[in-house]
């Protein structure tokens, strides 16, 4: 029996291929609790991920590293993503860490980052979905609690800077238990009453979990399916939640979505004011134009017009002059051109030169000795004359 011998790289680059084209291991999420933390000069992150009984090494390269939203450091339970492979020259696998939070919201996490990615695929966010906001409301509708910090500062926000505009809230649970389902019942009243030309739907800040409803697949829909357009307010200004994606218009804050979703009447007052003034200095302009020309006209005598008419004219026949002689040149040389032409194609030049021709009385030219016989006459036309002709022969 023949014995298989690898080398130590054959075998390492075996286990690699095998762990790379794992399915499960190739995007996994991994808890445990960090030791063992160095984060090295170039960027580089090195972890040690154990739990009761085992250990796991964990590399997070610079790339990924950046994008973390808090230090790691040892004792810190976290939930890390990435991917199983092997480290071939030290003969060990390890955790290439692409993404990772703090252990505590990892599953909300997890849910938001799977339904995120779902209806995205679906295309609730794409921009061709996207409705415009209409520049002048007649009616605001709020989803929103009756009481709270959000809702005073939405009613201030369009009472200052829009107070033509009404104000239509719908009060809802944004936290807790039902939240959700009390947000889509409040947008979709809006929707079957027409009672409103924008939707401003949120609330105040708070954490991932006092913000969930609006990490919701049900919120998200209700928006998406909204006649409406929707400008989203949830108060967490680095944070997007779901529906800040499938909204027509995110704000940052609810008093910023009240900014947006009214104009201000100080702002069209004044370019009301800019667009008026301008339009009296251009009206000023052309009267003052219309009225120097109107004196000029006054000023003038009928002589000073019919100088100036006579003045054309001569400027008109001086021009008309010039042409005709620029034209008059053209043609000449034109028709000298022509008229060396024709002389070399004239049959006289070879007469000149000491040929002649044989014509019948009429006129036409005999061509062949054939076209004559005995006692044919004809006349042999030559440079100074002619002479009567008889074939004798």
């Amino acid at each position: 029996m023949e014995v298989k011998i690898a080398t130590v790289s054959q075998v390492n680059g075996y286990v690699r291929k095998i762990l790379d084209h794992n399915i499960i291991l190739n995007n996994i999420w991994v808890k445990g609790e960090i030791s063992n933390f160095k984060h090295h000069y170039s960027g580089h992150m090195y972890i040690t991920l154990k739990d009761e009984s085992s250990i796991l090494k964990a590399v997070m390269f610079r790339t990924s590293a950046r994008s973390l939203s808090f230090e790691p450091s040892d004792g810190m339970k976290v939930l890390a993503r990435g991917r199983i492979g092997v480290y071939e020259a030290g003969g060990s696998y390890q955790l290439y860490v692409e993404e990772m939070i703090p252990d505590g919201v990892g599953e909300l996490y997890i849910a938001y980052e799977q339904l995120k990615k779902k209806l995205e695929d679906e295309g609730l966010f794409a921009p061709e979905h996207k409705k415009p906001i209409p520049p002048f409301p007649e009616r605001v509708g709020v989803v929103t609690a009756s009481t709270g910090a959000a809702v005073r500062d939405i009613i201030n926000v369009i009472t200052r800077r829009y107070p033509m505009a009404e104000i239509i809230i719908h009060p809802a649970q944004v936290q807790g238990a039902g939240a959700s389902e009390s947000i889509v019942q409040a947008i979709q009243y809006f929707n079957a009453a027409k009672e409103a030309d924008t939707l401003i739907v949120g609330r105040g800040g708070g954490s991932i979990e006092d913000l969930w409803a609006f990490n919701e697949e049900i919120t998200a829909r209700a928006i998406f399916e909204s006649e409406i357009p929707v400008i989203s307010a949830v108060g967490h200004e680095t944070d997007f939640t779901i529906a800040d994606f499938v909204a027509d218009m995110r704000a940052p804050t609810p008093s910023a979505a009240a900014e947006i979703a009214v104009p201000s009447m100080l702002d069209l007052y004044n370019r009301i004011n800019t667009d008026k003034n301008c339009i009296a200095r251009n009206m000023a302009g052309r009267i003052e134009n219309s009225r120097l020309l109107l004196k000029r006209f006054k000023m003038r005598t009928p002589k000073d017009r019919i100088d100036e008419y006579n003045m054309r004219v001569d400027s008109l026949m001086k021009s008309v002059t010039g042409n005709l002689k620029m034209r008059m040149i053209s043609l000449k040389r034109e028709l000298a051109e022509q008229a060396a032409k024709l002389e070399a194609l004239s049959p006289l030049q070879t007469l000149a030169r000491g040929y002649s021709i044989p014509t019948r009385g009429d006129g036409t030219v005999i061509r062949s000795a054939g076209d004559m016989k005995r006692g044919t006459e004809f006349i042999l036309r030559m440079k100074d004359g002619n002479a009567e002709c008889v074939v004798k022969e």
